[in-house]
């Protein structure tokens, strides 16, 4: 499957640019990391999160997790994981599991953890489990502008 279409849009029309890096199917971001021979740390994956009030896409490095808790805390929500099917529907043109980190793209409002704004080189899902999309750190910031920063994963 080629980059998804929703993403691939958004891309071609930041002014950004991006390559594409494939690897063999995983379903998992820590083996994706391996498989693509790059550091989980620089590896942003996008974790959907809802309550009665919408949205949060959470965007943290591969090998960490999101501390919930402190998410509901910053934004004073309630937030929980987002079932699969809900998944797929806001990201129809994605394979489950492999949902591009990049928020705006599907207008969502996006939490980046602080732990990726320092890296030279960001990977993230291109919308299926074959393909990266690779970006330097500063496009990659500018890609989440909107993003409120906080430190949520460990």
């Amino acid at each position: 499957m080629p980059i998804a279409k929703t993403l691939k849009r958004y891309l071609d029309n930041s002014g950004i640019a991006y390559e594409t890096v494939a690897h063999p199917f995983s379903t998992s971001s820590q083996k994706t990391a391996q498989l693509a021979h790059v550091s989980g740390k620089c590896l942003a994956k996008g974790v959907l999160l809802g309550d009665e009030r919408g949205y949060l896409l959470a965007v943290l490095p591969s090998p960490l997790h999101i501390e919930l808790e402190t998410l509901n805390e910053l934004f004073d929500r309630n937030f929980e994981l987002v079932e699969e099917d809900e998944i797929s529907r806001i990201f129809s043109d994605c394979d489950i599991g492999a949902i591009p980190p990049v928020g705006d793209a599907y207008k969502l409002e996006v939490a980046l953890d602080t732990q990726l704004c320092n890296e030279p080189a960001i990977y993230f899902e291109a919308g299926d489990h074959v393909e990266l999309i690779l970006v330097g750190g500063s496009d990659f910031q500018k890609l989440l502008k909107g993003a409120e920063r906080f430190c949520f994963a460990r």
